[in-house]
């Protein structure tokens, strides 16, 4: 007995293990919101890309909490274009409307207005306008001249209207030195221009641009050689048969506007010619 009283006791350690870790589960509530927040920002930037801007104002003025009843727009493309059978009384997208008397940018892009009735015969709308530049294509055929001059022509439709570009080569200039004296190369592009302007009663702008000089002079004549081209391109144009009523602005850019990377390159020497909406 005395020997069994001088053994040391035993002791049993037994050790908790919590499923899961010490962070336990609360990872998984952050992992859970992060992966809400990126689908949210992908859907975002998927709708920026997919919708027009008229779409997205409709889903702006949908979440839009200033506004209990929202008479703006709905952002379809339905029997009202995406406006509002209230149109009339919010002025919807753009401050306009969506009547012929209060003009809708979409309409007003096409010719229509509050006075069409009233203004005769309308002005060339974009399929019609597409089809000027295939007449002035189909020009080439006639003649190798007017094959060759189709070489200097470039044509692009903006919000603005049709843009017919008249521009030089090398070797092949448009006027006579700095002069606003035509070459032959010039009077055959202002023919072919005014022969498919004839079709449209389109008003016109025009616009003369000119090529850098290599020096800076004190009394720089770019602004008055483009300014003089232009004029003379609307006198050529006149008297080919456009009305002089249809010209609505005739415009000197001089060397501000290059469309070559080198201010001094004989292709920044054009004229434009607009066919406006």
């Amino acid at each position: 007995m005395a020997a069994q009283s001088n053994l040391a006791p035993v002791i049993i350690k037994r050790k908790k293990i919590i499923a899961g870790g010490h962070h336990g589960g609360a990872w998984k509530v952050a992992y859970a919101d992060f992966v809400t927040a990126m689908m949210a920002f992908f859907m975002m930037m998927w709708l920026l890309n997919a919708t027009t801007e008229q779409q997205r104002k409709g889903l702006a003025d949908y979440f839009s909490p200033t506004i209990p009843v929202n008479r703006v727009s709905g952002g379809g493309d339905g029997a009202f274009g995406g406006e509002s059978i209230f149109s009339e009384e919010t002025l919807p997208q753009n401050g306009l409307g969506a009547t012929t008397n209060y003009a809708a940018q979409q309409q007003q892009s096409r010719g229509d207005s509050g006075t069409d009735e009233d203004s005769g015969e309308q002005d060339a709308t974009r399929d019609e306008l597409e089809e000027i530049i295939a007449e002035l294509t189909a020009l080439g055929g006639e003649s190798t001249v007017m094959e060759n001059a189709l070489q200097h022509i470039v044509t692009r439709i903006t919000d603005e209207g049709l843009v017919i570009e008249l521009f030089a080569l090398n070797g092949l200039p448009l006027f006579v030195d700095d002069t606003d004296v035509p070459t032959p190369l010039m009077e055959t592009l202002v023919q072919m221009v005014a022969m498919v302007s004839q079709s449209v009663t389109n008003d016109i702008a025009i616009g003369g641009h000119v090529r850098a000089g290599p020096i800076v002079l004190a009394d720089n004549p770019v602004w008055d050689s483009s300014a003089a081209r232009a004029t003379r391109t609307r006198l050529m144009l006149q008297g080919n048969d456009i009305p002089s009523n249809r010209m609505q602005r005739v415009t000197g850019h001089a060397d501000r506007e290059p469309v070559h990377r080198n201010p001094m390159a004989t292709r920044n020497d054009r004229v434009e010619i607009v066919l406006l909406r």
